[in-house]
């Protein structure tokens, strides 16, 4: 199962937009604290609509926590300070993806725990700063979720 990581997440939709996309792909959501909000926002609950209840949800202490559940998984972190293209990368479903706040990204210290080839970027035209971070979250998990051949989704008609 895919793991999203969000280190620090600041803006409730955002991550009840994450909760939404995880219940839908199949994945586990990883939030580390400090959340810039509570669980019981209402605007998180509101982004999330009802899918809730059918997204796990872990809330790690700190970032050493998350690494631990996380252990013996591979690893990404998502940055735009990253030079690989997530696209050229061979992911799998089991693999965990780690995002930063929005307003400022991974922070230094858990970004520098990620090798280069383990650090992904997701190709943007140059003039501009970032991706939403939910969009981000969507655009690689369905990427992933892609390379593993959508095991698990509705049979969809041609």
């Amino acid at each position: 199962m895919i793991a999203i990581v969000l280190v620090h997440p600041e803006i409730p939709p955002n991550t009840g937009n994450v909760i939404r996309l995880a219940a839908n792909a199949g994945a586990e959501l990883h939030l580390v604290e400090p959340l810039g909000f509570r669980l019981d926002d209402r605007e998180l609950k509101r982004a999330g609509l009802d899918y809730h209840e059918y997204t796990r949800l872990v809330v790690h202490r700190d970032w050493t926590a998350c690494r631990n559940a996380l252990a013996g998984r591979r690893r990404y972190a998502l940055s735009t300070r990253a030079a690989t293209s997530l696209f050229s990368c061979r992911l799998s479903a089991d693999d965990a993806f780690v995002f930063g706040c929005e307003t400022g990204g991974l922070p230094d210290a858990v970004l520098d725990e990620f090798a280069a080839q383990a650090r992904l970027r997701i190709p943007m035209r140059p003039a501009v700063r970032s991706l939403n971070l939910s969009n981000a979250v969507a655009i690689t998990v369905y990427e992933a979720w892609r390379q593993a051949g959508f095991v698990g989704a509705a049979r969809v008609n041609r």
